[in-house]
Formats: C-alpha cells, structure tokens, sequence
C-alpha cells in the first residue's frame, strides 16, 4: 500500500514532463516550418503574415507596408490559407456557410410567420400562447 502511495505521485510527475516535452517538440517544429507568406497567430492574438525569417527573429507585416519583428517564441500558431483569409477579410469557411431554406416548407395555417412584440403581447391578451422572445 505503502509503495502505490510513493509510485502515484512519481508517475504524475512523469506525465506532466512528457506531456511538456511534446508541446516543447510541436512549437520548435512549428517554428522551423515557418516560411515567408504564411499566415500566423502571436501569442498576444496579433494576426500577420510572415515576410521572412530570421535566425532568431520574424518579420511580420501586419498591415500593407507595416513591417515588425518579433521573436520565433511569439508565434502561437501558423494557420492554413483559408483560414487566415476568413479572419482577416472576415469571410466565412466554406463549411460555415449558410445553407439555403427549404422552398417547399408551408407555414402552419392561422400562425404568423413572425411576431412582433405587440402582436405576442396581443396574443398574451387573449388567451394565445406565449410568444418566445
């Protein structure tokens, strides 16, 4: 009994670096994969394009003609094309776009199509049901 009570903790201890090793392999990964053009992410939510990268360093163009450097260590993430696109010209991803309503969808009849707040508060009046707000 005594002996799981000694392991537990050494195992929790274990996990925890190996769990930090590997976030530690994805970002240097990440940052050695970085190449001009690519869209990114800095830990402080600054969205950029890289203009090249340095030994230590990357400049980012964060609007037309607007050039900074920051450290590799700042990039939190470097995103696919479309997505960079959509946050930054504020289109949707194609999976995200709005699917187009059923044309032969028939309303119920006697129900409006849509209520406004005096016709629910008319309803409420005489005895309908409560309109959802």
């Amino acid at each position: 009994m005594n002996l799981i009570i000694l392991l537990l903790p050494v195992l929790l201890i274990v996990f925890m670096f190996r769990a930090q090793k590997k976030r530690q392999a994805q970002m240097s990964q990440m940052q050695t994969a970085l190449e001009p053009g690519a869209g990114v992410r800095t830990i402080g939510g600054l969205y950029a394009q890289v203009k090249a990268v340095n030994e230590e360093t990357v400049e980012l163009e964060i609007a037309p003609g607007v050039v900074t450097h920051f450290t590799k260590s700042a990039i939190a993430a470097v995103l696919d094309p479309q997505e960079y696109d959509a946050i930054i010209n504020g289109r949707p991803a194609d999976d995200e776009l709005p699917e187009p309503e059923a044309e032969d969808a028939v309303p119920v009849e006697g129900e409006p199509l849509s209520l406004s707040k005096e016709s629910a508060e008319k309803g409420d009046a005489e005895g309908g049901a409560p309109a959802s707000k």
